[in-house]
Formats: C-alpha cells, structure tokens, sequence
C-alpha cells in the first residue's frame, strides 16, 4: 500500500503500474524506514545543516565553493521563486537541463523541496529527442543552464505541454532569470511534506533506439541508495571528496556525485568537463577520496601517474558504465594499491544493486547483492539455474522498476522479480560474474559467445588499448565474431598483427571464441556515461 500524498497534481501516482505489476519491495531492514512524510532535498540540506555541517563543504564546481549553510539557503531561495513566481505545484514535472555543476544540483534540490517530479536531462540531447521526454511526462516547466537553452527553446516552440523555460546561471555568477528572481527572496522555506511514496524524480533510460522510458522513483528511494550502497560499501564519511564523470542527468551520476555526498556530510566536486586529464587535476587539487568513472579513464589515469600525476589522496575507485575487465582491475590495484569496486546497477533500480565491497574484490567479478538486496541467475522460464551455469540475472529488493504508463513494465518484472537484461552466472561461492548484456551474447555455429569475455582476453595484450567485439552475420555459421580493435599509440595495423591478436586469445580463453574477423578503429562509440555502444558497430556490419 502506498502511503499519504502530497501531490496537489497527481498525474506521476495516476501514472504508476498496476500493483500486480510491481517488483517485490524488500523494505524490512531498519535502515530503509522512513517516515511517512520525508523530503529528500530537505534531509540532503537543511537536515545537515542542523547536524552541524553548515560550515562544512558540499559543493565544490566552476571555480566556487559552496558549504552546507550557502546550499541550504541558495536551494530556499530557490524553492520560494518556483512557487511564488513560476506556480510550481506539488506534483508538477520540471525538467532540469544542464551539464555536471553545483547550479544544477541547487535547481534539482529547489524543484524538489517545492515537491516538484524532477526530470534531469542530458545537455547534449536535441529539441525532438526533449520533445519525447516533454510528452511522455508532460512537462510544462523547464530551468535551463543559461548557455545551453536554444534546443530547449526551439523544442517549447512546438510543444503541447512545455510553456515557459527558465535559464538559470551555471557558472556561478547568478545572472541569469532565475538567479536574480532568487536572490531577493528569504533563505528559509517550508518544503513541501512530500510523503515517502510521493515520486520525486523521473529517470528517463538512456536507451539507444524507440520510444524512451521513464522509471519513477520515490523520495525514499533516494535515500534507501545512500543508505544502502553508500553507507554499506563505500562507507562514506563526511572526510570524503567525492569526483566523477557520470552525468548528474542518469541516476548513476545523481547518485555518486549528489545524493551520496550530501547524505553524509561530505564534499562533491563537480566537473562540467569530466575527462581523465581533468578529473586527475581535481584529485590532486581537493584530494579526492572516491572516484566514480569508466574502466577506459582509468586507464588513462594510471597512463598520467607515469607522468608524476599524484592520486594517492583516493580510497576507493568506483568503476562504471561497463563492466570492469579483470586486466583493469589488476593494473590498477597493483599499481595505486587503491580498491577499484566493479558494480551493476540500473536506471529501473535507480543505482547498483550488486557490487564487491572492500574486502571481497576480485577480478572478473561482479560481487554479491547488497543489503537489502537479493539476486538470482534464472532460465527463461524463471527456474534458478545451478552454480556456474549461464541465464538472466533477476533482482528484487528496497528499489524496483516503476515505468511511466509502459507496457514495458510486464517485460521487465516478471514473479515479483526485476529481469535487468544481463546475462549472468553464480559461482560455487555465490559470487555474481557478469557474463554478457543478453542482447549481446554471439551464437557462433550453436555456440554461446560472451563478446565482454573475448575483450577482456584482447585486452590482456600490450598491443590493445581498448576494443569492442559484435557479432557480425555469417552464412556459414550464422554468426561470427569480430573484433574492433583500438590500438595503443605508436602500434601499427596490419594483417599479422590481427594474427597475433587471433592467436592470443585462442591461447587465453577456449578457441572457439576468438574473433575470426578483425577490424582497427580510432575511437569507440561510448555514450555519455562510457557505456560501450556494440549496436552501433553492429549497425556498420549489416
């Protein structure tokens, strides 16, 4: 049963699937009890600030520094414009447009203390691709970062739903609309006394193709993740500074560089640009402690301590986007001496929902289900598979997928259980070992062929600085594997060099599975996350 609503619009819990449709809710742990009425933008500020964090740093970005007190009060500030200026009614959908700063941090707390749907956006995404989000979640209000507002301008033009955009300042200088409609207003605000159950952000998945999805997700559900994952596995503290490339608009980056941080008293640095090069500058300017970003950065991180680069201040290196290759993990815990955490979460799930902890890492290893959390590897008729054997990877615990009236929903949860889409085995010792995203296991001459396993084996050679494998169509043998290669600098291509690279992985996993086609590449097509994007190579081969 859900509990009590502040919603005055009631458009996202009129919204939410059936009740016979949901996932199971593992909610018992005490951890995960909550009060009926909780807003999660007021336990993320003002709360710390009345626990003695208001001198304490929370935000740092674009040059500025902004403790507990400064983002309580900015948020307040905020909020009252919303609702006094702009009609922002509990329940509303306001759409948040804007890169990695502490601005859109600031807008995404305001928007949620007013009890505001909040739904966060990439920067990169064109008018039509906002235009889907737009009438999926009939938005009808819209704060943008001041410098990026064109696209979302020419998409309200045409939209039956988006009728006012509000640019705000992301550089810190609180010029712009919202900023200086903000600033004559007080520095305490009554937020809404949104119920636990009350959605409070809509995460739309950065699917590749189709019409796009929006998980809904409660104010509870974004505090069961810092409880949950932050508190259990990364054991955040409020001496932590957190740094990271995931975008603030995915969950995965909300979580790790906003909701994580503030749950505890601890510092975010924020980075509009999240390259490598970047992201090891501010490591060693504010001497970051945990680090959030893709198995590739990390490769060039360590490229950059060759170079005298000094990332000693970390504690813990966080891996997303991909699954994090055993070679990757080896080079770098041998040569920081630093964890590096592989883990697999979901936009359904909100955040990772299995991961190694500190001390249980391994390579080539996914972990085990954290608390709260329980996991299975299942056929296709949901019957759970025996230790070692290849299926579906199936998930239920404190967080579930809530689609936005999709009737996606009854593919993605089936007998109470989330089916992620990942193909997964079980070791003797209950160790979860990501095998393949399901769409991506190659059957090769009736063959089962993981393309994650063949990269991880081409990646154990010298030559290889990344790679992605697909299955390409084959007249003999229905398909085959191929290999697109990204080799380091000063490596030359060539015919006997894709020899050698055949001729390594037959001697590294079973020789079935070596690629009998090779192709080099310059770069990768990665999304803004670092996730890989094999159907784009696919999309080149037929």
């Amino acid at each position: 049963m859900l509990g009590p609503s502040a919603h005055e619009d009631t458009f996202a819990r009129d919204n939410l699937p059936r009740p016979d449709q949901w996932p199971d809710m593992l909610l018992e742990r005490p951890e995960y009890d909550y009060p009926e009425y909780l807003n999660a933008a007021v336990e993320l500020t003002d709360r710390m600030v009345e626990a003695g964090f208001g001198d304490h740093d929370a935000l740092i970005g674009n040059g500025r520094r902004r403790t507990y007190k400064e983002l309580a009060d900015w948020t307040n500030r905020l909020a009252h414009a919303l609702v006094e200026d702009y009609g922002v009614r509990p329940g509303n959908r306001v759409l948040i447009r804007s890169g990695n700063n502490p601005a859109m941090v600031a807008a995404w707390l305001a928007a949620t203390k007013a009890g505001a749907v909040v739904v966060n956006t990439m920067p990169m995404l064109r008018a039509g691709e906002l235009s889907k989000i737009v009438d999926k979640a009939q938005v009808s209000l819209a704060l943008c970062d001041s410098r990026m507002a064109d696209e979302l301008v020419a998409c309200a033009k045409d939209s039956r739903y988006l009728n006012k955009v509000v640019s705000f300042d992301g550089t810190s200088n609180h010029d712009a609309e919202l900023d200086r409609i903000a600033l004559g207003k007080p520095v305490r605000f009554d937020a809404v006394a949104t119920g636990r159950d009350d959605v409070a952000l809509l995460g739309f998945t950065s699917g590749t193709t189709g019409q796009p999805k929006a998980t809904m997700h409660f104010h509870r559900d974004l505090m069961i993740i810092a409880d949950g994952y932050a508190k259990s596995v990364l054991g955040v503290t409020p001496d932590d500074v957190f740094i990271g490339s995931p975008p603030l608009a995915f969950t995965f980056g909300l979580g790790g560089l906003a909701v994580f941080p503030l749950r505890f008293g601890a510092t975010a640095t924020l980075l509009e640009d999240a390259s490598p090069v970047n992201m090891v500058e501010i490591i060693e300017t504010y001497k970051a402690t945990i680090c959030f970003t893709a198995p590739t950065a990390y490769r060039i991180m360590m490229a950059a301590m060759d170079q005298g680069a000094d990332l000693s201040s970390l504690r813990i290196a966080v891996s997303a986007g991909e699954t994090l290759p055993a070679p990757v993990f080896e080079q770098w815990t041998k040569k920081t001496g630093v964890p590096i955490l592989d883990g697999i979460g979901a936009t359904e799930m909100l955040h990772i929902f299995i991961s190694n902890t500190l001390d249980e890492a391994q390579p080539g290893a996914t972990g085990r289900p954290i608390a709260g959390y329980e996991a299975k590897v299942v056929d296709d008729k949901m019957r759970e598979v025996g230790a070692g054997e290849i299926g579906k990877l199936a998930v239920r615990g404190p967080t579930g997928c809530r689609y936005l009236a999709d009737e996606r929903q009854k593919r993605y949860v089936r007998d109470g259980w989330n089916l992620t889409g990942d193909t997964f085995r079980v070791d003797a010792d209950g160790i979860f070992h990501f095998v393949a995203r399901t769409d991506d296991m190659i059957i090769s001459s009736g063959y089962n062929i993981a393309g994650p396993e063949v990269e991880h084996a081409l990646l154990r050679h010298e030559a290889v600085a990344e790679c992605a494998v697909v299955g390409v169509p084959d007249e003999e043998r229905g398909e085959i594997v191929k290999a697109f290669v990204v080799l380091k600098p000063d490596v030359e291509a060539s015919d006997a060099l894709a020899k050698v690279l055949q001729e390594h992985v037959k001697a590294t996993i079973a020789p079935y599975k070596y690629p009998r086609a090779v192709a080099w590449i310059g770069a990768l097509p990665k999304t803004a996350t670092g996730k890989l994007q094999r159907f784009k190579l696919k999309q080149g081969e037929k």
